[in-house]
């Protein structure tokens, strides 16, 4: 049998195939804008018929109707990062979190922690040898696909074909449903005042040498940061993820990749996040190389990239350099992602430059302001970066070197970079602490 009439074989429905999930299996969900559609909803309305199904997933993005209250005792949601539609769910109880790095995240999968029956993925349509493109996101799918025993897959013209250690082919897919509808948009839009962010991205820029290979984490900042570096040369990529925010850099002749010690030439990541611009570009664009999260962002393979800057944001740092980016206080907010990741992969890299870049203040919901560079963590708070791995902080006010300094010394260039109506305050409980 060829590979066409595998693929024909296979195609069946969305609600012919969620069957296939018997009660008590576990099921990984495909994330970030590649969440299958058609797939989860069928599974959503199938959910009556199971009980103690586990769906294991990172970050995604779309409706939370699987993590409803009526799909208790049903389906059960087991993350390894909190995004924003499962994070009520998590909080209430409702949901699971399993604290874990990203680079290890598939390991659970692949090495039998957490034993596989159905993989729920979203895939291109296959190429004229039978391969499918797990294309927006191939770095926590593609080991997680290969490790479960079932592997249901939406297959979508409109998914775009990405290179690199990114393909599956039609024999390894269990059940295939065709589908035809846009990857959904995720635009970086700013995260509070545009006008910090942007004092923010000036003063990480400033850190990036020429020559540079970056890893740009979630959010508003990291993106931001690119909008500052016209005047850098030979700049390459090694992220988790990238956005838009490349595009303008490679036409530009900013963004070669040309002098990267790792796959020179080559955008390395694992999953995108952007625009239907961003899609159409990174179709079949062999300048782009995808590959399985725990390559992209294993600390050892990170460092072998010279001149390695990595961005990544916080909750809150305190005095002593401890970063808080997965919970505020006890309540679980996020995950670690990436973030240790590519911090200890920076900091191993031959002049890297490893930056926890974030706002100086947050405003609660009574309109308050506090101050994210805090005397202490709040109780409860998770340590995601420690204070042994830190090295740059960034706000709006500036740059604090932590490396190789006391703790006298970091509270000191810490309050220096807090916002100015903190400061007092701040110099009073670092010397209640003994730290000033």
């Amino acid at each position: 049998m060829n590979a066409t009439s595998t693929y024909q074989s296979r195609v069946t429905t969305a609600e012919e195939a969620v069957k296939a999930i018997k009660s008590g299996d576990r099921v990984f969900l495909t994330g970030n804008v590649s969440v299958p559609q058609k797939l989860l909803a069928a599974l959503v309305a199938y959910a009556p018929n199971v009980t103690d199904v586990e769906i294991c997933q990172a970050l995604t993005i779309g409706a939370p109707d699987y993590v409803s209250a009526e799909m208790e005792g049903h389906l059960r949601v087991n993350s390894m990062f909190i995004s924003a539609n499962i994070r009520r769910a998590v909080q209430e109880g409702r949901a699971d979190f399993t604290p874990v790095l990203l680079s290890e995240f598939p390991l659970l999968f692949k090495r039998g922690v957490l034993p596989l029956d159905v993989a729920l993925i979203h895939v291109s349509t296959p190429d004229e040898h039978g391969f499918c493109s797990l294309g927006v996101e191939v770095g926590l799918t593609k080991s997680a696909a290969e490790s479960a025993k079932i592997i249901i897959a939406e297959v979508n013209d409109k998914m775009p074909r990405t290179l690199g250690d990114s393909f599956i082919h039609v024999s390894r897919l269990t059940h295939i449903v065709p589908v035809n509808y846009p990857i959904p948009e995720h635009k970086m839009t700013a995260e509070g005042d545009s006008d910090i962010i942007q004092k923010i991205a000036g003063h990480v820029a400033s850190l990036i040498p020429d020559g540079a290979t970056m890893q740009l984490g979630i959010g508003s900042i990291p993106d931001a940061v690119l909008k500052f570096l016209s005047d850098k040369k030979d700049l390459g990529i090694h992220t988790e993820l990238f956005s838009d925010g490349v595009i303008d850099l490679v036409n530009t002749g900013v963004l070669t990749n040309a002098r990267k010690s790792l796959h020179p030439g080559k955008i390395v990541a694992g999953f995108i996040l952007g625009t239907e611009r961003l899609y159409e570009w990174v179709n079949d664009n062999p300048m782009v190389e995808m590959h399985p999260t725990e390559y992209v962002n294993d600390p050892f393979v990170i460092a072998q990239n010279e001149r390695m800057v990595a961005v990544n944001s916080a909750i809150e740092v305190d005095l002593t350099g401890q970063v808080c980016a997965d919970s505020i206080g006890p309540k679980l907010y996020s995950g670690v992602g990436g973030q240790l990741d590519f911090i200890y992969g920076a900091s191993r890299s031959k002049g890297g430059v490893p930056i926890i870049a974030l706002p100086s203040t947050a405003t609660l919901r009574d309109g308050t302001a506090i101050s994210k560079i805090a005397a202490m963590l709040k109780p409860g708070a998770g340590v995601v970066t420690s204070r042994n791995h830190v090295r740059f902080v960034v706000t709006e006010f500036g740059v604090a070197d932590l490396y190789g300094k006391t703790i006298r010394q970091r509270a000191h260039a810490l309050i220096n970079i807090a916002h100015p109506q903190f400061h007092d305050e701040l110099k009073k409980q670092a010397r209640e602490l003994h730290y000033l």
